[in-house]
């Protein structure tokens, strides 16, 4: 018996992009819904997060933006609550400052004004103490390398998580100070 290669292209079964475990065939309506709530189970995710994973699985377009719309009536998709704990929690494991924040909600699909209220809820002493922190952990790591060097690694750690320069500079030179209060300068230190 002859398969017509297009017929086989259409049967959900032999599609590679569907898992048949975890995506069953049948009404696109339950497949989406089930891809989103899979999605949602371990993390809170974007709306635009969550509308990529249904483009990947070919849900249909409008299937996906009925659900999506659904999902946000009964507040299981919310972007400015995902904004809010993904600054949380990125401040709190990483220690990120709000420039490299903003960099990661626009890569979730966070929309700029989304992104910029829920930023606006750092505070700057709490992210200046952050910074603090972050170098007085690291500077045990540095104890063997002269103060210029040690301090452009710190400044550089700091830049790479989204400290403003001016900042960074102020704190690593105070850490240093009282680091290396009782250790004679360099030739090179200033």
């Amino acid at each position: 018996m002859r398969t017509d290669p297009d017929s086989a292209r259409a049967d959900p079964a032999n599609d590679p992009g569907l898992d048949p475990q975890l995506d069953p065939p049948g009404d696109p309506e339950q497949v989406a819904r089930q891809i989103l709530l899979r999605r949602l189970t371990d993390r809170p995710r974007s709306r635009a997060e969550l509308a990529q994973a249904l483009a990947a699985k070919r849900v249909p377009g409008d299937v996906a933006a009925r659900l999506l719309d659904r999902f946000s009536e009964v507040g299981l998709v919310d972007d400015a609550a995902f904004a809010r704990s993904w600054i949380e929690s990125r401040q709190r494991g990483r220690g990120l400052a709000r420039r490299a924040l903003a960099h990661e909600l626009r890569a979730k699909g966070i929309d700029t004004e989304t992104a910029r209220a829920a930023l606006d809820d750092v505070d700057p002493a709490d992210e200046r103490e952050r910074a603090r922190r972050l170098v007085h952990r690291k500077l045990p790591s540095l104890a063997r390398v002269d103060r210029a060097v040690a301090q452009r690694r710190l400044i550089g750690m700091l830049a790479r998580k989204g400290y403003p320069a001016g900042l960074a500079t102020q704190i690593v030179a105070a850490e240093l100070a009282v680091e290396r209060a009782d250790v004679p300068a360099g030739p090179d230190d200033p």
